[in-house]
């Protein structure tokens, strides 16, 4: 198995409790990119039927956290905290949809970064974007990392 689908194996493992409550998933991780997935549903909608700007919102900032955190040391990992996360809304997504968040880092020094991200409904759309800020955690401004355990 690579790195690359060992880091994602490891994540789709060990997800957070937000991760479980809201059922998004990771189902792409490379060096300085992500893809975070969604199925719309109706606990992700608001009165309209619309899929919620905060549920949108965490998926922009969960992708591009992802897309900082990728670990090439095997069986190491790195983690960062979301420092500022600006977001526009452009279209929207209902109930059935899909929605695919794709996040790119985009260059910080050793201890913060900035990335980017776009959010498409199930017909290919944009709906939103995100520009972020983002700081490693104390051992994680190393590409090489921390141990996971």
């Amino acid at each position: 198995m690579n790195n690359d689908a060992d880091n994602l194996l490891y994540e789709q493992q060990h997800g957070s409790g937000l991760q479980e409550m809201l059922g998004y998933r990771l189902v792409e991780w490379q060096n300085e990119r992500a893809v975070v997935e969604v199925d719309v549903a109706s606990q992700h909608c608001n009165r309209a039927g619309i899929l919620h700007g905060g549920v949108l919102a965490t998926l922009l900032d969960t992708a591009s956290g992802y897309a900082c955190c990728y670990c090439p040391v095997p069986g190491n990992i790195r983690r960062c905290l979301t420092l500022s996360l600006t977001t526009q809304f452009m279209g929207q997504a209902g109930n059935g949809d899909i929605v695919r968040v794709e996040a790119h880092r985009q260059g910080g020094g050793r201890k913060i970064i900035f990335t980017t991200a776009t959010a498409y409904n199930g017909k290919g759309e944009i709906i939103a974007s995100a520009t972020g800020t983002f700081r490693y955690h104390r051992g994680s401004e190393d590409a090489a990392g921390v141990p996971r355990d």
